[in-house]
């Protein structure tokens, strides 16, 4: 129990209190009373202490008299208990210290979303032509796929994806880029034909809104840098082959070659040093550029800067990633969605810092994403996102993908491919599906309330 002060009957009835000084550090214990002078020395508060009992005797006169502070300091932890009945050192810094607890609750609040950037940005990724399970194309069904870990690739580093149909009409086409903050062309095998024109026309279609002060950015992917190539060389022979099927590799930087505001500007310093020396990245590729040819042929040396070259298994050089020296264009001969998305190839690296070089590439695509003003209508956005199409696992067939989005023109229905036959590349029939009855438990109270009136 505290006991509570109360004045002697020589006190004046009427004390004028003085506000006592609080000391800056927080205590849960209320304010010691000064020290006893040296007559006083019977305690503040009624009762003998054997702590400051004095060996000395007083006068009574002097025992029984007590300052207004010496009132308020007795009285000063009954006040804090009697306004908390739970008492934490939040409340009683709230009542001791409000200034100091107003300043550190402003320096909690949240800051205001930076109003240059778009948090919600979307992806457009383009499909590529066959069934992707058999690994061949498909052109007598117009069907075209995207593989899953382009999809989890973009989704890991906070963004949402559209899927653009190759083949759909390009009044389409060009609403649905309408709707994205960026495109991503994915890896593959074809290199002409339809796939090859849409790819260019989507091209054109990104260079024409850079221009016109739009940020949009683009990641071409194995394929997706070939096709690059060949387009902004004017040259459809450019490609060279190589040897670097299933085959992880190093990246070697180019000299003199500055990192700041490329994709590697966000790598960690022990993680840029150990791509040139460990084989942090994968390769599934029959053909490619060196860097000779590439800087020999104006088109591609004025638009492209090498960053990387990687050699193959029969140590010749090619170029592993370019950046657009006047464009937000980044392009890989190597797949950095695999190595944390995908296991069908064998020599896919999925060590820790296999898996951090996969989302720092992520991290910095989606950033530059979110440069993007554009700000589409959220029902076209959410009628067109690739969640409309079911994925599809077709890991069985031993073709590199483990899972991927299959689709065919928007008048057709997709096509699925859960299950593959041992012994054929053909996509079975999927398997026929449970259905799950929804039951609202209030709905079955009710009907058995009705039935026992009734009853």
């Amino acid at each position: 129990t505290v006991p509570l002060c109360a004045p002697s009957p020589s006190q004046p009835n009427h004390i004028t209190p003085r506000k006592p000084t609080v000391s800056t550090s927080l205590s849960l214990i209320a304010p010691m009373p000064p020290p006893p002078t040296t007559n006083q020395t019977a305690t503040n508060c009624g009762h003998r202490s054997n702590r400051h009992r004095s060996t000395t005797s007083s006068s009574p006169s002097s025992s029984s008299s007590l300052s207004s502070s010496e009132i308020l300091n007795c009285l000063w932890l009954p006040l804090l208990i009697s306004l908390s009945k739970d008492l934490t050192p939040a409340k009683a810094q709230s009542l001791l210290l409000p200034s100091e607890v107003s300043v550190h609750s402003s320096s909690l609040r949240c800051s205001s979303p930076d109003p240059k950037l778009n948090y919600r940005p979307v992806i457009g990724i383009l499909s590529h032509p066959g069934d992707g399970a058999s690994g061949r194309l498909n052109n007598a069904t117009n069907t075209s796929y995207i593989a899953a870990s382009y999809v989890k690739f973009v989704e890991s580093a906070g963004a949402r994806v559209v899927p653009l149909i190759y083949n759909e009409p390009q009044e389409i086409l060009f609403e649905k880029l309408e709707l994205v903050n960026g495109v991503l062309f994915t890896g593959g095998w074809a290199k002409s034909g339809l796939y090859f024109e849409t790819v260019k026309t989507i091209l054109n279609k990104i260079l024409e809104k850079n221009d016109a002060g739009e940020h949009f950015p683009s990641l071409a992917i194995c394929l997706g840098l070939e096709l690059l190539t060949m387009i902004i060389s004017q040259d459809n022979n450019i490609l060279e082959e190589f040897s670097a099927t299933d085959q992880a590799s190093t990246l070697q930087f180019m000299k003199n070659t500055t990192i700041e505001g490329t994709v590697f500007q966000r790598f960690p310093p022990d993680l840029l040093q150990k791509l040139t020396t460990d084989c942090l990245v994968m390769q599934n590729h029959r053909y490619g550029i060196s860097p000779e040819r590439l800087q020999q042929n104006s088109n591609l040396s004025s638009f492209f800067k090498i960053l990387t070259t990687s050699m193959d298994e029969d140590d010749k050089v090619y170029v592993s990633t370019v950046q657009a020296y006047d464009y937000p264009v980044t392009a890989f001969q190597w797949h950095p969605e695999k190595n944390a998305f995908e296991w069908g190839l064998s020599r896919i690296p999925h060590s820790e810092d296999a898996v951090q070089v996969t989302q720092h590439v992520a991290n910095f695509f989606i950033s530059e994403a979110r440069k993007s003003l554009n700000r589409p209508s959220l029902q076209k956005v959410l009628d067109n996102l690739i969640y409309n199409h079911s994925p599809t696992y077709c890991g069985k067939a031993g073709k590199g993908y483990d899972e991927m989005g299959v689709h065919l023109p928007s008048a057709e229905k997709a096509l699925l491919c859960p299950v593959m036959s041992p012994d054929s590349t053909s996509c079975s029939a999927p398997p026929a599906q449970p259905q799950i009855l929804a039951v609202d438990p209030l709905d079955i109270l009710i009907q058995f309330l009705k039935f026992k009136d009734t009853g």
